[in-house]
């Protein structure tokens, strides 16, 4: 005993445990039956309590530590035995103070060392301690078993201790009997939660490869066997979590100061991996053998058995659901999964118990889950066996089975990764089944339920539950398939937020799983894994791929040799007979019977497939029967005798070449297999009653080895071999998971929309997997292990997406129709709805357009606005679908945004009716007046609205219904409605009432928030409904178009460009609409427009942009092309509140007012034209210098605008007032320039080149706003009237010449360029070109009256800006000389006229050359006119006039016949008439020329030089030769006096024409000799005025009728004196001035002058003396000359 100031059993930690425990055993024990065990525990306190000194710390390097903690290693190894004898004693009072303490001792980290270790290990205290703990487990004592699982958990938690190897095993195996034979049911749920918990513990260290680890305390949550009875008591459920909760205190908290023996913990072993991992491995193989026991045939209902399995499978459930990084990416670990879990899996697959068949699943999902990577290959092949199988059965599947399959399978598409991983390993690999196809299929059939009429074991109940189930499980799959989509594209609107998604393991996918917190998808970013992160590109290859080989491979099992072109042709297969072998004997889905046809084929090529198939098959060392049983797996025999023969010849010489000694030939192989498929046929076909004997089998096989018989023996075994054992040829159904559709529409799963599924289902077992197909899995299992592990692939691309949607989305599509269609479950519709939301939203964003708008359209569709008499609150929810979509998917609706704002629409219509509202109808269709009534009239009570609903065409439109695509409802074709039609109608919209208006003005308002693409595709939809609303012939509505306006209002803050492109959709509509023949609609259109013109006015627009016009647009293009003048006159209107009430924001806007102003103006109304004008009056008077601040286009629209009022037929005061306005826009720019140029130029304002160059770009820029005014002005000048002509004419001139010290040079170039001179373009000069005589007359009235007042004012123009202009000269001389070339006198006149005046105003401006080109050209025009006599000649050359007397005589004699002589003879006249006026005319003009030239001297003659007065010589001496020329066309002159007589006008004054030409160019050359006697010297004028004098007196001479005389003698021998005629002599008294002013000439001459010229006159003098003459004066002057001339010559 010790003191008692010593503790019992000593100061050590350990002491202080062992010492109470001891002393209790003591007290305990019965000294007689436990003497032993009393004295070892007495000596073992006496140990403890006899030294006090403190023992040093233990060495954990030490190979002879002590096993417990401070004490000495022999006062240790007593303790230890008195423990272990008292454990052993099988008492349970001496017991449990030892269970106790040792529990104690692990508690506290004082037992050190390894237990139920192998070979020494095994026989340490330690391990001798735990083994007896364990034994006290079997001592049926309820508190010994829990002191005893106590002492477990405190073992398995306590880092000092390893349980090692076969310890680990004893401690399962104690705990499993403990739960399966203790009479406690709260001990054998202690048991339960204390086996899971040393799981937890042992698999945690595992994983960090560490004894000091924390874990969790595993919770009864965690136990998933619902038949367990003792989870419905919760009494019994709280002791048991207590008591682990109890067990496992402080796990969390590590205790400090307890040294850990890692070199034995940590140790490694050859192996290559450390103990602690290598228990985990072998507890993990013992959990899964205990899942594997089974039944004995003695007792096959062993309850027992099926709850250890049971306990088993739910701790292999735990174990994988908490697996970590390590075990899912070693290798020893996954391998031990594929070798023992595996194939717990398949084995208990075949048990029917429910607990094990929902334990299976719920391991597979974890596998799935958890080691996908892994495991791939086993995956491939569980998932169809145990999920696909179960989901296909539509017809007879078990209840229970069924729904644990789809709640798994629920669970399983949570997972968005899982499903993107299984979709590209699988579906995507040509070696994989086709997994989510499958799984989505198999769905499909499930949510269509059973087909009518099939034989089902379900119930309608039960059906029902399994079509909600699956249509649930669709709509997550989507779901899913979203998030992920959002998860990776980072879409942060749909999927929710981080923090709820933590909180919400159901809803969100991409949470952590798993109780430590990993990822699901840890193993993917292992190394181990090897997973192969594959992008899109190869993924969609290798799909392809897939696609096109099943393909093939489909086209091969309905023909088999277009199936082998196929695929070669598509490269899949080689061309080679032993590829094509290859492809048969290896490809799964290939249809067995089909493949025996195509090697029994007779063609060339077929045949050389099958010998290369069966050449490839080694029957070395088989037995004959073996070999053909061999032979026959890969196909099945043809029915056609000779494909059968050439397929067993081939075997029989392929099976002779292996095994040369078998028979003596070939053909003994092939009778021989003949008979055996003979035999098989006829021993296990049915139907064959007489069964072939063995003695029959061998007497039909009598000599055909060659004419020998085979030994009886033989035979005999190989008859017993095919009746025993069936030979099985290959089925087509041997590989159900990989049979694949007949079409590539059935592979995409398109069929479904057409033809739902295929019905023809396989009856499976209702429970459990049958025996073959387990030994199928087991040899699939065999054959997978010889093969290279299959890559694991993993994307992150979301363009698998399109992929998978490709797959699935018609079978969802399907499947949510029909039961949204077929169901009013509120979950079923409500997943459908979500379905179809979560595809939308994928399809949306991943571009899929046909697939989205199959989506949106169903939804659409099952609304039923366009049938609501028929709603139910499935249609409300499909509404509220509709605008989730809307507002959550907006910016990827694209073309889908028509269906659902249709849907808006009929909603907004239904609403409107639903409330007793008056229809858009009423006020686009009656009076206003009709309309305001019918409104105050709606404003009633409820019942009312019912009675009026019977009277509103509108209401019974609805309540008809229609169609989804119908725009109208039905017609009066329908029946007529009731009042209780009307009351459902009206209680169904009621139902409407759940949707609120907000709800739909919310998608309008929230479009400021799409992007740009989906903006423009929203407001293309709006605007296509809208149209089809308005164009409703009995009901057009406005819902839209208030719509458009509201949505181009919110979005009118964009940026330009995307502004831009909505505008260009939106104007299109305006214009169509606007265009509408309904008149109210199209009213109502533009006043909308005006409504968003002035707010877009609102906002500023910098210069240089266009965004305001193309705003306006709309305005011009429905102006310029409706028919309806109401329409064209609110346009005016519009356009007029907008300018004079936005006028300061206009920039390009301009361009579109003046448009309408411009169509106004030629309006066929006087109203609208009278109202533009006013309001155009007002913008040019006050609101002038905004039109100028913008481009210049705007001041020419300005211009074209008012030119075209100028040509309005209702006023001419408004044509009149344009014309003024455009002076007043002239004074306005000039005010403007002149601003402008006096701030620049105030030292020299006339001076345009002395300003610096800024100043004169910007100069400039003000001045060519002057272009279009001028040019507008000088179109103007060919208008038809003449007020018009003529006041443009005056206008554009008088602002030239006020303005224009404005102009720079070469603007004035411009001006004359492009305005004046096409003024005087020859096209309206050139009269006589014209053929019609209207048109004649309007080109003489332009000449007459326009154009010499435009001709007189551009000389004066350009007098005064000549200095400017001075490089025009030559231009604007030649225009006004131009119009001296006129065969019109007055336009002559004037043109030789406005050349004086040019002449004078320039005179003393223009230099030497200038005056020699105006001269020259002044020269070259009166040149031209040289040849209209020539014209006339011409004209009358082959025209005969007739005599007078003859003419009327003749017209006496042929009054009655001859006509056509009279009007060839009235032709002639009237040609003569021309003739003789253009003979008139072309005298006169001579003579004016004349005239101008010696005005020109005259005034000018001190400014001209020798040049200058040369030229006029030139001129006048070319007139007088032509007056010449003139007088000497004697033929011409007889023809004009004929036709003068007969006409009774005077004759043309020829004579007078010449005299007058002669004697002014005299005149000149007289004033030229007196003016400038030095320059007249020096031009030689003298003899030039002799030589005209002769010309003169010759010419009078030959009037007189005397012809000089050619003698040298100058006299004349004969004289002979004729009279002269009357004629005659009037011509020579024509003539008689100009002779007499010669003569006075020759008389006044000097004597030397005279002298020189005297023998030049003489003769002619002489000759006058001899002439007759009409007048004395000659002959007196005749007499001067002789007198005082030549007398004082002969004198002297």
């Amino acid at each position: 005993m010790a003191s008692p100031t010593a503790p019992l059993g000593g100061a050590s930690p350990s002491g202080r445990v062992l010492g109470p425990a001891l002393d209790r055993i003591i007290k305990n024990a019965a000294w007689r039956k436990h003497s032993a065990l009393v004295a070892a525990a007495k000596a073992a306190l006496d140990l403890l309590s006899s030294s006090s000194s403190a023992y040093p710390a233990p060495d954990p390097t030490s190979p002879h530590q002590s096993p417990l903690l401070g004490l000495p290693h022999a006062a240790a190894d007593t303790a230890l035995h008195a423990l272990l004898l008292a454990l052993e004693s099988a008492s349970p009072k001496v017991a449990d103070p030892a269970l106790d303490c040792v529990a104690k001792l692990l508690y506290h980290r004082l037992l050190l060392g390894d237990l139920g270790g192998a070979g020494d290990d095994a026989s340490s205290p330690a391990s001798r301690l735990l083994a007896a703990v364990l034994a006290c487990g079997a001592l049926a004592d309820d508190a010994m078993e829990l002191a005893t699982l106590r002492v477990i958990v405190a073992a398995a938690r306590c880092p000092t201790v390893a349980i090692r190897g076969e310890g680990l095993g004893h401690v399962l195996k104690t705990c499993y009997n403990i739960y399966l034979s203790s009479s406690s049911a709260a001990n054998q749920l202690c048991a339960k939660l204390a086996l899971a918990q040393v799981l937890v513990i042992v698999f945690a260290r595992m994983e960090v490869d560490s004894m000091d680890v924390r874990v969790r305390t595993v919770s009864i949550a965690d136990m998933m066997d619902v038949s367990d009875r003792s989870l419905n008591d919760s009494s019994i459920v709280q002791v048991a979590q207590g008591f682990i909760n109890e067990a496992m205190e402080g796990s969390d908290v590590p205790e400090p100061g307890t040294p850990v023996a890692l070199a034995e913990v940590d140790g490694k072993e050859d192996a290559g991996m450390s103990k602690i991992r290598e228990d985990g491995l072998a507890l993990f193989k013992n959990l899964c053998k205990l899942s594997m026991k089974f039944t004995t045939p003695d007792n096959p209902e062993d309850q027992m058995l099926l709850r250890g399995k049971v306990l088993s499978l739910e701790l292999l459930k735990m174990v994988v659901d908490n697996a970590g990084p390590f075990w899912r990416t070693n290798e020893k670990y996954l391998g031990a999964i594929k070798q023992y879990l595996c194939l717990s899996l398949l084995k208990n697959s075949a048990l029917s118990a429910m607990s094990i068949f929902q334990l299976l699943y719920s391991i597979f999902v974890g596998l799935l889950t958890r080691f996908r990577s892994g495991l791939k290959e086993e995956i491939g092949i569980f998932f169809p066996m145990l999920v696909l199988r179960v989901l296909e059965n539509v017809h007879q599947p078990s209840f229970l089975q069924k729904m644990t399959v789809l709640n798994l399978l629920e669970k399983i598409c949570k997972e968005s990764q899982v499903l993107i991983d299984i979709f590209v390993n699988y579906d995507c690999d040509v070696d994989a089944p086709n997994i989510f196809e499958r799984m989505v299929n198999g769905l499909l059939k499930t949510a269509l339920g059973v087909p009518p009429g099939s034989t089902t074991t379900l119930t309608t109940a039960q059906d029902q539950t399994f079509r909600i189930e699956s249509v649930k499980c669709l709509a997550t799959i989507i779901k899913s398939m979203g998030s992920w989509m959002d998860q990776q594209l980072r879409i942060g609107e749909f999927s929710p937020k981080v923090s709820e998604a933590s909180l919400n393991s159901i809803d969100n996918p991409n949470i952590l799983i798993g109780e430590d917190g990993n990822g699901i998808d840890y193993e993917l970013q292992s190394d181990s894994g090897s997973p192969d992160i594959s992008g899109a590109p190869s993924l969609e290859q290798r799909r392809a791929y897939k696609i096109e080989l099943q393909k093939g491979i489909s086209l091969f099992n309905r023909k088999p040799s277009k199936g082998i072109d196929f695929l070669i042709k598509s490269k899949k297969i080689g061309h080679s007979p032993e590829d094509i072998a290859s492809f048969l004997r290896n490809t799964a889905g290939l249809n067995a019977t089909m493949i025996g046809d195509y090697l029994g084929e007779r063609d060339e090529f077929p045949i050389k497939v099958m010998h290369a198939y069966v050449d490839a098959l080694n029957f070395e060392g088989i037995d004959f029967g073996e070999a053909i049983r061999h032979y026959l797996r890969g196909f099945r025999l043809p029915g056609e005798a000779q494909k059968i023969d050439r397929i067993m010849e081939k075997f029989a010489e392929r099976y002779c070449k292996c095994n040369p000694n078998s028979f003596t030939s070939a053909d003994t192989a092939y009778v021989l297999a003949y008979s055996v498929i003979m035999l098989n046929t006829d021993a296990h076909n049915t139907m064959v009653k007489d069964k072939m004997s063995k003695s029959d089998f061998i007497r039909n096989n009598r000599g055909i080895d060659d004419g020998k018989d085979l030994p009886e023996a033989y035979l005999s075994t190989l008859y017993d071999q095919i009746v025993k054992n069936e030979i099985k040829m290959s089925a087509d159904s041997s590989v159900p998971q990989n049979k694949q559709p007949s079409s590539v529409m059935k592979l995409l799963g398109l069929d479904n929309i057409i033809s739902f599924v295929n019905w023809k289902q396989a009856e499976d077992r209702a429970l459990g997997a049958n025996d073959l197909l387990i030994k199928n899995i087991q040899e699939k299992f065999k054959a997978k292990s010889g093969k290279s592990e299959s890559v694991f692939s993993v994307i992150t691309d979301t363009t698998i997406l399109r992929f998978m949607m490709e797959v699935c989305w018609a079978p969802m599509m399907a499947a949510f129709s029909v039961t949204l269609d077929q169901s009013d479950d509120k979950a079923a519709t409500s997943q459908c709805l979500q379905g179809f939301r979560s595809a939308v939203h994928v399809t949306s964003v991943m571009c899929m357009q046909t697939q989205r708008d199959a989506f949106v359209t169903s939804v659409a569709k099952f609304t039923y606005l366009h049938c609501a008499a028929d709603m139910k609150q499935k249609n409300v929810d499909a509404v509220k679908a509709i605008i989730s979509i809307a507002i959550e998917d907006g910016d990827y609706l694209q073309e889908a945004w028509e269906h659902v704002l249709t849907c808006l629409s009929r909603f907004e219509h239904l609403h409107l009716l639903g409330e007793g509202a008056p229809t858009d109808a009423s006020f686009l269709t009656v009076p206003l007046v009709e309309s305001e009534e019918k409104a105050q009239r709606s404003t009633t009570s409820t019942s009312s609205k019912r009675t009026n609903a019977l009277q509103n065409p509108a209401v019974m439109a609805a309540v008809r219904g229609g169609s989804y695509d119908s725009t109208t409802a039905k017609n009066n074709a329908s029946p007529l409605v009731t009042p209780e039609q009307i009351n459902n109608f009206i209680s169904n919209i009621n139902l409407l009432d759940q949707i609120g208006i907000f709800e739909l003005n919310h998608i309008f308002a929230h479009s400021q928030r799409l992007n740009s693409d989906a903006i423009v595709a929203f407001v293309k939809a709006l605007c296509k409904v809208s149209m089809t609303e308005l164009q409703s012939p009995t009901d057009p509505r406005i819902f839209c178009l208030t719509k458009i306006v509201e949505i181009a209002h919110y979005n009118m803050n964009r940026i330009r460009l995307v502004w831009s492109r909505i505008w260009k959709v939106l104007s299109n509509f305006f214009v169509s609409v606007g265009l509408s023949e309904n008149l109210s609609v199209a009213i109502f259109v533009m006043d909308s427009l005006r409504q968003l013109a002035m707010k877009f006015l609102e906002r500023e627009e910098l210069a240089n942009y266009n965004f305001q016009n193309e705003f306006l647009q709309p305005f011009a293009v429905v102006m310029q092309k409706s028919n309806a003048s109401e329409v064209r006159e609110l346009i005016v209107r519009c356009v007029s509140q907008m300018v004079l009430s936005r006028v300061n924001n206009i920039k390009s806007g301009w361009k579109s007012v003046f448009t309408v102003f411009t169509a106004a103006a030629a309006d066929d109304r006087k109203s609208i034209v009278l109202l533009a004008f006013e309001t155009m009056e007002k913008i040019v008077r006050d609101y002038f210098q905004y039109i100028t601040e913008t481009e210049t286009t705007t001041f020419t629209d300005c211009v074209k605008c008012l030119i075209t009022f100028t040509s309005s037929k209702f006023s001419s005061d408004a044509s009149l007032n344009a014309i003024a306005f455009l002076r007043f826009c002239a004074v306005k720019l000039a005010e403007e320039g002149f601003v402008c140029h006096d701030k620049d130029t105030d030292q020299q304002p006339n001076n345009l080149d002395s300003s610096d160059g800024n100043t004169v770009v910007h100069k400039d820029d003000n001045v060519y706003f002057w272009v279009p005014l001028l040019a507008g002005l000088a179109r103007l000048t060919t208008d038809s009237r003449p007020t018009i002509r003529k006041g443009a004419v005056e206008v554009l001139f008088d602002i030239l010449k006020d303005h224009g010290h404005l102009f720079s040079q070469f603007f004035w170039a411009n001006i004359f360029k492009s305005v004046i001179y096409p003024l005087f373009s020859s096209e309206s000069f050139t009269p006589n070109g014209q053929n019609s005589s209207v048109n004649s007359t309007e080109d003489d009235s332009w000449n007459f009256e326009t154009k010499m007042v435009a001709l007189k004012c551009l000389a004066d123009l350009y007098i005064t800006f000549f200095e400017v202009m001075r490089p025009e000269l030559s231009r604007v001389t030649s225009l006004v000389t131009n119009f001296i070339r006129s065969p019109y006198k007055q336009s002559a006149s004037t043109g030789i006229s406005v050349f004086q005046c040019l002449a004078e105003g320039l005179a003393s401006k223009l230099s030497k050359d200038e005056w020699e080109k105006i001269l020259l050209c002044f020269k070259e025009s009166a040149a031209h006119t040289f040849v209209v006599f020539d014209k006339i000649v011409r004209m009358m050359q082959d025209i005969e006039i007739p005599d007078r007397n003859e003419s009327y005589s003749e017209a006496e004699q042929y009054s009655d016949h001859d006509i056509y002589n009279d009007d060839e003879e009235e032709a002639n006249m009237e040609t003569a008439s021309y003739a003789i006026v253009r003979m008139k005319n072309h005298m006169a003009l001579q003579l004016l020329i004349i005239q101008g030239i010696i005005k020109l001297y005259e005034e000018h003659k001190s400014s001209l030089c020798a040049e200058h007065i040369s030229i006029m010589l030139e001129m006048l001496s070319a007139i007088a030769s032509h007056a010449s020329q003139v007088n000497s066309e004697s033929s011409l002159h007889i023809k004009l006096h004929k036709a003068c007589s007969l006409l009774e006008v005077s004759e043309p004054a020829v004579v007078h024409f010449e005299s007058e030409s002669y004697q002014s160019y005299l005149k000149l050359l007289q004033a030229l000799r007196y003016d400038n006697p030095s320059l007249s010297e020096n031009m030689n004028a003298e003899p030039q005025i002799m030589l005209v004098c002769e010309k003169i007196l010759q010419m009078y001479l030959t009037c007189a009728g005397h012809e000089p005389c050619n003698d040298a003698s100058g006299r004349d021998p004969a004289l002979h004196w004729v009279p002269l005629g009357t004629a005659k002599k009037e011509e020579l008294e024509a003539r008689t001035s100009l002779v007499l002013h010669v003569m006075r000439l020759l008389g006044g001459l000097e004597e030397n002058c005279f002298r020189r010229n005297l023998p030049l006159f003489f003769p002619l003098l002489t000759n006058l003396i001899r002439c007759e003459h009409s007048s004395g004066e000659v002959q007196l002057a005749l007499y001067d000359i002789f007198q005082s001339s030549i007398g004082p010559i002969i004198s002297a």
